[in-house]
């Protein structure tokens, strides 16, 4: 029993010795830390107070910076004030010195201008006397003399005036000429666009033969229901993997080959389908048509047309003007007039306006019985364009009188684009036809040896005999042949008449 209190009596004395070191050695660590963070204590201290006292020096210097910038800056504007108070004191000096010299000239002036009343007196006694004299000598008053001198001096004026008047016209004549020559080349360089004739016929292209017969269907129950739908003639023939649609409408026509395509894409072709998808076609025609009209207005620059003319010129891209299409020789005719009247100063925006819109009458859903530039007029009045528009788009045919600066440039820029030649079709044999009358026309004047039409029947060149025809008969051939061919015959743009007479003498040394 002893022993084992013994024992424990041990144990616990151990335990306790054991935590007596340790608090011992947990003492030591911590007043080593103490130190360690009293060293770096001290460390950052000094540190910071470094870092103070730079910071402190930087801003001092910065503010010295700052205070000498200002410093220099005051003397700057000093400096510039004293300048200019010297400058304007100078300034001060020179003006009194002028006012000086300019006080001393006038009264100067005004010594001369006394001393010249007093010899222009003196002048007018003289004046007087020898009048006097003069009426005495010649029996005439002083108002009979004046009169007379005056209708002799009214006489040679006139003659004067007339020569230089003479010589003014000429030469405004010849610039001009010239100046329109300029503006015209300027207008079609700017504007010359390649051009593609229309056709009243389209080509479907299909995949296979196969398809013919479906498009045709039993009896040809569905040719003729698409026929019926669209208004356009439907031709399957022997023409490999293709269909020939021919109407001279080139919006039935274009709505007869978009349902074709999209029959023939979806495979279900039967009349009812059919009528369905053309009645969805010409929908969606419509849509595109309008947006046509309001992308070209968009181009050329044209606000605040009426959706219902926006739609007609979206329209004209599927019409043609003799194989001209039709939106396209109206863009054409608009930029020609916008640059033709900005080179003359006039209003740009109505002259573009009023080329876009000068066939307008070519495309209305309903066509009565009027000349197209009269209908278009009223077309445009019924919505709302002012009257210098509406007198060009009337005039351009001469079908009304030209009342506006405008009518003329719209006239002249639609006959440059639609009859230089390739713009529009023209059949061989009116053609040919053309060709020889003019050529024929030409022969039967008294004294013509032979004659040429060139340029596509553009210039008609006229050779005469010498002997026969004279100088002036030339000049008179010329003009009579021009009127013959502008009263009998029908032709697109003009024709130039050149007569040429050509002497030779003929000697032979023998």
């Amino acid at each position: 029993m002893s022993l084992i209190t013994g024992l424990i009596i041990g144990a616990v004395g151990g335990g306790v010795a054991a935590v007596v070191a340790q608090k011992i050695l947990l003492k030591s660590k911590s007043e080593q830390i103490l130190k360690i963070a009293e060293t770096e204590g001290e460390a950052i201290k000094k540190d910071k107070i470094i870092q103070a006292k730079e910071r402190f020096l930087k801003l001092k210097e910065e503010h010295e910076t700052n205070v000498k910038d200002r410093e220099r800056k005051l003397q700057s504007n000093e400096d510039r004030v004293k300048q200019k108070e010297k400058t304007l004191s100078q300034k001060i000096e020179e003006a009194a010195r002028q006012e000086k010299e300019f006080i001393k000239k006038q009264e100067v002036l005004e010594s001369k201008i006394e001393i010249a009343e007093l010899k222009h007196q003196e002048l007018d006694k003289v004046q007087q006397k020898r009048v006097l004299e003069l009426s005495k000598l010649s029996g005439m008053s002083q108002e009979d003399a004046k009169n007379m001198m005056m209708e002799a001096m009214k006489d040679e004026a006139r003659t004067s005036a007339m020569s230089h008047i003479k010589e003014i016209m000429e030469e405004a004549n010849m610039n001009a000429t010239k100046e329109a020559k300029k503006i015209v080349i300027q207008a079609i360089q700017r504007v010359a666009q390649e051009q593609t004739v229309e056709n009243a016929v389209s080509i479907f292209n299909i995949e296979n033969d196969d398809v013919k017969g479906r498009i045709i269907g039993r009896e040809g129950r569905n040719i003729r229901a698409l026929e019926a739908a669209t208004g356009v003639e439907i031709v399957v023939d022997d023409t490999p993997e293709a269909i020939i649609l021919s109407c001279f409408d080139p919006v039935r026509r274009e709505i007869a080959r978009l349902a074709l395509h999209q029959l023939v894409s979806d495979g279900r072709i039967h009349p009812a389908r059919i009528e369905e998808v053309v009645a969805k076609t010409k929908k969606q025609l419509e849509e595109e048509i309008a947006e046509t009209g309001k992308r070209t207005c968009i181009d050329l620059g044209i606000h605040g047309l009426h959706p219902e003319l926006t739609r007609m010129v979206g329209r004209m891209k599927y019409r043609s003007s003799y194989g001209q299409n039709l939106l396209q020789h109206s863009r054409e005719v608009a930029n020609m007039c916008a640059i033709m009247a900005a080179e003359l100063g006039l209003n740009v925006k109505i002259a573009k306006r009023a080329g876009l819109l000068h066939d307008i009458g070519k495309v209305p859903d309903e066509e009565p019985e009027l000349p197209h530039a009269i209908l278009g007029m009223k077309i445009a009045e019924k919505y709302g364009e002012k009257p210098d528009v509406l007198n060009a788009i009337g005039a351009h045919h001469d079908e009304i009188e030209m009342t506006t600066m405008i009518s003329p440039i719209i006239q002249i820029c639609d006959s440059i684009s639609g009859a230089r030649p390739g713009a529009r079709r023209e059949i061989v044999e009116s053609y040919i036809k053309r060709i020889k009358e003019l050529e024929s026309l030409a022969l039967a004047y008294d004294g013509v040896s032979s004659a040429f039409a060139l340029q596509a029947g553009r210039e008609l060149r006229v050779m005469v005999e010498s002997e026969k025809v004279t100088d002036l008969k030339a000049d008179e051939l010329s003009f009579a042949i021009s009127q013959q061919i502008q009263t009998e015959m029908t032709y697109p743009g003009q024709v130039k008449v050149t007569v040429i007479r050509e002497k030779r003498a003929v000697n032979y040394a023998k």
